[in-house]
């Protein structure tokens, strides 16, 4: 999910009340809801704050300072650790504003006293989570800005792709945008948009295999008050928010077949009814689908809706792996060296001679363009000299050119299976599936520490909401 797909209403937004003193939470959340319409959800204590940080997404927490166990000081910086971006409001019944103060430089938002009036708090949440849409809109900009075109290489297989591209941005059907894992299907979406004359408009993307299946409908059309348990109000889904700009749906092999169904009803009629509703709702965004799958051999087994696939397959771009995209890769390299050591406050350095012919020697199978880039920010992390040198490039990046060997791995870099468990040898395909997200998933957990905002950023997903949304469907908790 990326900054437009969720960015967070002035109100409507999720609450998390951390307080150990039950009846004063509790009123918290009543007048939260009743005077700035908020959802909210309380924790009696800092463990069950972060557990539930850690299994839902939350716009806004507001952190009780003094509590037995875990304090709010030991919840921010958790919430650091873990990388979990999340706006934090922390309030005080002594009146010591020292304490507050050092919150504040652990990384929360503002600081109030508990005997304010609940309007001022209400007046606080609204500005917590204006900040992060305020944040998340620089952001996409910065996206779209001329200078920040993602679309960077100089091999025919990119001119193609910039060609294509130029050609079909400014047509109103649906674009099928087909490549590997990492290949940069969400920025070739991006600059149909760009491109367009919607680019005034917005762009909403939605990762179709992040969402659980209970929500998906939700997400994607929207759902009336009361439509279901919780829906406390109408809240417009991504169709409706993508207005006339551009629908971006990403992993369109992942939808359940019920919403194939709904989906093929919208592309057919340009409307939708939002869940829980009767009153259809015209709808004129422009749909762009991704997919890593093969929809056609999909749809023969039955998988994928064969009409949907027709509807879908009229303008198709295929997006290069980084294998076909050679002479790039200095380009990608040097552009990567420069922005990331930025980001992480670094001095920029270049990537030398013997670094490159290294990186060229990689087939890059595992995750194309989005593994090239996690490498440059590994290498810069591991170097402290004027250039990012051979001995930087990790061991471990997987397959390399056919018949290479990595000396420093001792093997040669054949593509690895993810495995499965054991008990999944007479499984049924959605079973073996799930397996092995589960396996993917924990792994990548496992070797980031638990760290929620650095595993999603591994695995290429947008945020960490996008992997606690993942996290759920799998069922994956840690224990």
């Amino acid at each position: 999910m990326t900054a437009a797909s969720r960015r967070t209403p002035a109100s409507g937004g999720l609450v998390l009340i951390i307080d150990d003193v039950r009846p004063l939470a509790e009123q918290y959340a009543y007048d939260l809801e009743r005077l700035g319409g908020f959802r909210t959800r309380v924790a009696p204590g800092g463990a069950e704050g972060l557990d539930f940080l850690t299994r839902e997404v939350v716009d806004c927490v507001i952190l009780d300072l003094e509590m037995p166990g875990l304090d709010g000081f030991d919840v921010l910086r958790a919430m650091e650790h873990g990388e979990i971006d999340v706006p934090v409001i922390v309030y005080t019944g002594t009146g010591n504003f020292d304490r507050c103060v050092e919150a504040v430089r652990l990384g929360a938002f503002s600081f109030i006293d508990k005997a304010e009036p609940m309007e001022r708090v209400v007046q606080e949440v609204r500005l917590a989570l204006r900040q992060t849409d305020l944040r998340e809109r620089l952001d996409e900009m910065e996206e779209r800005s001329p200078g920040a075109s993602p679309l960077i290489g100089e091999s025919s297989a990119m001119v193609r792709l910039r060609n294509e591209i130029g050609r079909l941005a400014d047509i109103p059907s649906p674009v099928l945008v087909l490549g590997e894992s990492g290949t940069g299907k969400e920025l070739v979406a991006r600059e149909l948009h760009r491109q367009s004359r919607r680019s005034d408009e917005a762009f909403v993307a939605v990762n179709c295999g992040g969402i659980p299946e209970g929500l998906v409908d939700s997400d994607l059309f929207g759902h009336d008050r009361g439509a279901f348990t919780g829906a406390i109000k109408a809240r417009r889904g991504a169709f409706e928010r993508a207005s006339a700009g551009t629908l971006f749906l990403d992993e369109i092999g992942e939808l359940p077949g019920p919403v194939q169904a709904r989906l093929l009803r919208v592309l057919e009629g340009g409307e939708i009814v939002r869940v829980g509703g009767e009153q259809p709702i015209i709808v004129g965004a422009r749909i762009v689908a991704a997919t890593h799958r093969d929809l056609d051999t999909e749809a023969a087994k039955g998988s994928f809706r064969e009409d949907l696939f027709f509807r879908l397959n009229v303008h198709v771009i295929h997006v290069p792996p980084l294998r076909e995209r050679g002479r790039d890769i200095d380009l990608l390299a040097g552009h990567f060296a420069a922005s990331l050591a930025t980001h992480l406050g670094r001095s920029p350095r270049p990537v030398s001679e013997s670094a490159l012919t290294e990186l060229r020697a990689r087939r890059w199978e595992r995750n194309n363009v989005r593994e090239l880039r996690n490498t440059i920010e590994r290498m810069i992390i591991a170097s402290d000299g004027p250039a990012l040198d051979l001995g930087h490039v990790p061991a471990d990046l997987g397959s390399m050119a056919t018949g290479a060997t990595d000396p420093r791995a001792g093997s040669a870099g054949a593509p690895t299976a993810v495995p499965l468990p054991a008990d999944t040898a007479d499984a049924t395909f959605q079973e073996q599936k799930r397996a092995a997200e589960r396996t993917i998933v924990l792994r990548a957990l496992d070797t980031n520490d638990w760290k929620i905002g650095r595993t999603a950023r591994a695995l290429g997903l947008a945020d960490h909401s996008s992997l606690i949304k993942i996290m759920n469907r799998l069922g994956i908790r840690r224990g």
